[in-house]
């Protein structure tokens, strides 16, 4: 009788972890500081260029779990004078506007002072910098 309760024990957490991990790597859990799962995390702001749009480019990066990933990434590319993050959560890249020249070397090490890292930086849709 106690092993039967010992296993049902560890069935039910086993159920608890499976939907907590399940959950993170949708992007939906609480990670990263990003509170728990009830808590509507706050999005950055949306950066409007100062001129008009000169280029864009699609940076690849690895490491983003959830929506306080994408808002950490988003912050940092749009605290780049110049550029304006869309970042997807699912396909793992940030779209980013610019209005004047931003190099390769700027844009990496931005998102990877927040913490990612760049796989790689698409420039054929409008090149960046």
């Amino acid at each position: 009788m106690a092993n039967a309760v010992i296993v049902l024990i560890v069935i039910v957490i086993l159920c608890f972890a499976l939907k907590g991990s399940i959950k993170h790597f949708r992007g939906e859990g609480a990670c990263c500081g990003g509170g728990s799962g009830s808590v509507k995390i706050p999005k950055p702001k949306k950066k409007k260029l100062d001129g008009p749009v000169t280029g864009w480019c699609v940076i690849h990066i690895s490491g983003m779990h959830c929506q306080n990933c994408v808002n950490s990434v988003t912050r940092a590319v749009n605290a780049l004078d110049g550029a304006s993050a869309k970042v997807n959560l699912h396909r793992g890249t940030a779209e980013v506007s610019f209005d004047r020249a931003i190099s390769d070397e700027e844009l990496r090490k931005a998102v990877e002072k927040a913490g990612f890292q760049v796989t790689g930086i698409d420039r054929s849709g409008g090149g960046c910098g």
